[in-house]
């Protein structure tokens, strides 16, 4: 009996050494220095906003009057555009474009957050009342939240400028060339020697302390 007790207890101590060895051996495999910063970089991911879309310029170029039309149908419950129509909830829209902002109008009552803004509705500051009014304007009484898609609001201006104001539409700016797409651009001088003693019928001479003896292409 006590051989037996033996053997169990020495099969159960050999055990628990291997267990140790293991637990020693695996620690030392997989155990690996903190990150000095924690997370993943995603390659590829834009940063916050992304990139930017086409100019308001380039849209305006492009823009649907007829489309226009349609969107400013959501704004009739509060405008009206037709020349020397009414103010409503809000003021006549009619030749509203080039117009100094929160001035005219039939005596409408802006609000002192508009009055205060200054400037004129040119092009931009109409895309940027349009994106967020409250944000244009803030504590203005207008109470539509914007539109967020360019496109929109591009062709809503475009009805809106043919509604009286007429104004040229700003030009679109051209496209940079790539560095090193000019003409002209002046050819390395070794190219430029190499052509020369080819058209001579020489040679070109190998500097000494070189390596290579391929002619310059």
């Amino acid at each position: 009996m006590d051989g037996k007790l033996n053997t169990i207890f020495g099969w159960t101590l050999f055990g628990g050494v291997v267990a140790l060895g293991l637990s020693s051996v695996s620690s030392h495999i997989f155990d690996s220095e903190r990150p000095e910063e924690l997370g993943y970089v995603i390659e590829g991911v834009e940063a916050e906003g992304g990139e930017e879309g086409p100019s308001l310029a380039m849209l305006l170029s492009t823009a649907d009057v007829a489309k226009g039309e349609a969107i400013f149908a959501k704004c009739q419950a509060c405008h009206t555009i037709a020349s020397g129509g009414p103010n409503g909830v809000g003021p006549n829209l009619y030749g509203t474009l080039g117009e100094a902002i929160a001035t005219g109008r039939g005596g409408y009552a802006f609000s002192d957050a508009l009055k205060s803004h200054g400037g004129s509705w040119t092009f931009e500051n109409m895309d940027a009342w349009l994106t967020s009014p409250r944000a244009f304007a803030p504590g203005t009484k207008m109470s539509f939240a914007g539109l967020g898609n360019a496109e929109d609001r591009a062709n809503i201006i475009a009805y809106l400028n043919a509604q009286g104001s007429n104004l040229p539409l700003p030009e679109v700016e051209a496209p940079a060339e790539e560095e090193g797409a000019e003409e002209g651009v002046e050819a390395p001088a070794e190219v430029t020697a190499a052509a020369a003693d080819s058209d001579a019928g020489t040679t070109p001479a190998v500097a000494a302390d070189t390596d290579t003896t391929a002619p310059v292409e």
